[in-house]
């Protein structure tokens, strides 16, 4: 009895010199965790490396006012535009890794390290997706006096008259150049590239007939339905405006899948409880009934989800766009 009256006395002091020892690393851990604001502790921003105006600039703007008034911190719209987007992402890329300052990006984002020589960041590395948006699919149309009815025709008719057809496109190396150098290359045609600076001049092309063909995406096409003929669409299903349209993967052809897409982004080194949070409350506010019909009014479709699952759509399309732009040899003039 005497024995282990004694042991008992020995654990106890040994338990309670570990508590001992344990207690200013306990407190410090304590004092941190008091120590750190709850997120969001200031201002937000919202930097969208484009000009003002256009649908990333509008979709900023609702998602923006909508985590002003859930959160009750500012959240301001920073335009950063230049070098096809490169700018305001870098831009992000080196902010503090605190959450509060958010990268509005497009689908360019993860096109862009195999077209050019250098890039001050890695999409894949130095961003931690948080939700998707949006999404967009896009669409082969040509004019509406075109012979063509249909890709079929469009295709037999490019192969009877080599080099005399051409496809338009918003710029080299965007969504619409690697799409119809995607369609070269697995239709074995020889459509010339014709590259404009953005959609409007596209558009008006294509319906004035000044051009044979152009890849367009559902949001710029829209309010010009009527004036052209889309023949086949991106994505994996038919466009809902557009059921008679089939998908490029229904008439055979593959890597078309990757539908064009609008998403948040932060920081790499971003707190994952953060990111979670930050995911959270947007994926609440596309599903609003007033966000969701400005998204759909704007001719895109409603995103959301989990940064896991956007994680796994940035890093699936990248992989496509690398092949794709390496096979047809896309590279951009710097």
């Amino acid at each position: 009895m005497k024995t282990t009256s004694i042991l008992v006395r020995r654990l106890c002091a040994a338990a309670g010199l570990a508590l001992l020892l344990a207690a200013p690393a306990l407190a410090q851990t304590a004092t941190q965790t008091a120590a750190q604001p709850a997120y969001p502790s200031q201002p937000l921003k919202l930097i969208v490396p484009y000009p003002a105006g256009g649908a990333t600039d509008s979709l900023a703007r609702t998602i923006g006012q909508k985590l002003q008034e859930a959160w009750g911190q500012p959240a301001m719209v920073e335009n950063r535009p230049g070098a096809g987007g490169t700018i305001g992402n870098g831009f992000v890329a080196k902010a503090p890794a605190d959450g509060h300052t958010l990268l509005i990006a497009i689908t360019a984002l993860i096109q862009q390290p195999p077209l050019m020589d250098k890039l001050a960041y890695d999409p894949l590395k130095d961003f931690a997706p948080v939700t998707m948006i949006a999404r967009s699919p896009s669409m082969l149309a040509v004019p509406l006096d075109s012979p063509a009815r249909n890709l079929k025709d469009f295709i037999a008719m490019v192969k009877q008259s080599p080099g005399k057809y051409n496809f338009g496109s918003y710029g080299a190396g965007t969504s619409s150049h690697i799409q119809g150098a995607l369609l070269n290359m697995q239709a074995g045609i020889d459509l010339v590239h014709v590259p404009f600076q953005g959609a409007a001049p596209l558009v008006t092309n294509l319906v004035g007939g000044q051009l044979a063909s152009a890849f367009i995406d559902s949001a710029t096409a829209r309010p010009h339905l009527k004036s052209m003929r889309p023949l086949a669409v991106t994505g994996t299903q038919r466009m809902p405006g557009l059921p008679d349209v089939p998908t490029f993967a229904e008439l055979g052809f593959h890597s078309f899948d990757p539908y064009g897409w609008f998403g948040v982004f932060l920081p790499a080194a971003t707190p994952a409880p953060v990111v979670q949070k930050l995911s959270d409350e947007i994926d609440r506010i596309v599903h609003l009934p007033e966000v969701s019909a400005k998204i759909e009014a704007l001719g895109l479709q409603v995103g959301g989800g989990k940064p896991e699952a956007f994680q796994k759509v940035v890093r699936a399309d990248a992989a496509i766009y690398a092949k794709i732009i390496k096979d047809a040899n896309i590279r951009l003039a710097q």
